[in-house]
């Protein structure tokens, strides 16, 4: 093996976002991030900081081929290590060992930088499996179904070993996309949306600025299921604060029932710096709801849904949790499939009544949690 093919590696490249936010399934399964746009179309949600001053752009599709094709090409050449050494594990240590000492290097660009990572994604990508691909930004659906249909097409003619294909979608994209549409992306192999409903309750839908009502939710939502799509629906317990916490967690328990998704993933709200509710929040004109509160919003959730879906808290540092001297205990079990309803109902309530009974001042309050990153 030759210098020369440790440092043909880092000839190719392929985009990724600044801020690799993904969710907590495509941590766990190793998923490859594709860029299919720039930051989010719609980009004026009062909580959100992910994409602000940030000009949204398409993608053009020759531009995620060339991506497609550098992925390709990397990870022909880390198989061809892979024969060479005897096996991913001997790879994995002179790459480490090699790239190590080019990261340490001063003179190293920004772009080869970019590179390194490239082609540790990649590594790790195929190390499991090379199944799973996560579509960068916020709403891949938001392109032409054409050039989408062709994009994935393209991806998985160069990967068979694909088995799932992941996005973002925002709930008035689909309102906006026709059913027969909707259909031909699932079919190429788009196969799972997560949406951020936050919440259904029209009011605090209104405040937080989304762009969307409760019934527009429920159509795209139904309407994404309908086409064959797996879904993912996002929660935000304390996204009403104090004075709408009880309409939040029972409109959003109504929008949920009329959806029946798969999965329904709970992300309680934390202030986010730099956002106008985090602003709102610092005058007081936003009162947040402390932990037992919280808890008490999320029981009335509970209590009110009727779905066949799984009910996930696999984000443990955002989810309700609490310490002691030395360590840092999950009310909820943090595993992506979560729990199962309508079985596995009970043993959420009951959960929540342990976390009620456990003192309020040992929990976690979303304040902690304003300067952390996840």
């Amino acid at each position: 093996m030759s210098l020369l093919e440790l440092e043909r590696l880092k000839e190719y490249s392929f985009e990724l976002a600044e801020s690799w936010i993904r969710p907590t399934s495509e941590i766990l399964s190793h998923s490859l991030l594709l860029r299919l746009m720039r930051n989010c179309p719609w980009n004026l949600c009062k909580f959100c900081e992910c994409y602000k001053g940030k000009k949204f752009e398409y993608r053009s599709v020759k531009e995620i081929k060339e991506d497609i094709d550098a992925v390709k090409a990397i990870s022909d050449e880390i198989n061809v290590l892979a024969k060479k050494l005897g096996g991913m594990d001997w790879v994995a240590k002179v790459i480490n060992s090699y790239f190590l000492y080019d990261k340490n290097s001063n003179e190293l660009e920004q772009n080869e930088l970019q590179n390194l990572y490239n082609v540790a994604i990649v590594f790790n990508w195929l190390c499991f499996g090379a199944s799973t691909v996560f579509f960068q930004d916020s709403d891949s659906l938001i392109m032409h179904t054409s050039d989408l249909v062709e994009v994935i097409k393209y991806l998985k003619q160069k990967f068979p070993s694909i088995e799932r294909i992941t996005s973002y979608a925002r709930a008035k994209t689909i309102v906006e996309k026709n059913l027969e549409e909707l259909i031909e992306i699932c079919k190429a192999g788009l196969s799972r949306l997560h949406i951020g409903l936050e919440s259904g309750d029209d009011e605090v839908l209104r405040y937080i600025n989304k762009g969307v009502n409760s019934e527009e939710c429920i159509l795209a939502g139904k309407k994404a299921m309908k086409a064959g799509f797996e879904l993912s629906e996002y929660v935000m317990p304390g996204m009403g604060g104090r004075d709408k916490s009880e309409k939040h967690a029972k409109n959003t328990a109504r929008v949920l029932n009329e959806i029946n998704p798969d999965f329904i993933m709970m992300r309680p709200f934390v202030p986010r710096k730099g956002t106008p509710l985090f602003e709102e929040y610092e005058k007081g004109n936003f009162q947040l709801t402390s932990p037992h509160e919280r808890l008490r919003e999320i029981k009335i959730f509970i209590e009110d849904l009727k779905v066949k879906s799984r009910v996930c808290f696999d984000q443990p540092v955002m989810n309700s949790w609490h310490r002691d001297s030395s360590r840092r205990y999950p009310l909820f079990r943090p595993d992506s499939n979560g729990y199962k309803f309508p079985e596995e109902k009970d043993e959420v309530l009951k959960t929540i009544e342990l976390g009620l009974a456990i003192d309020e001042s040992v929990h976690i309050h979303a304040k902690d949690l304003i300067n952390q990153r996840f």
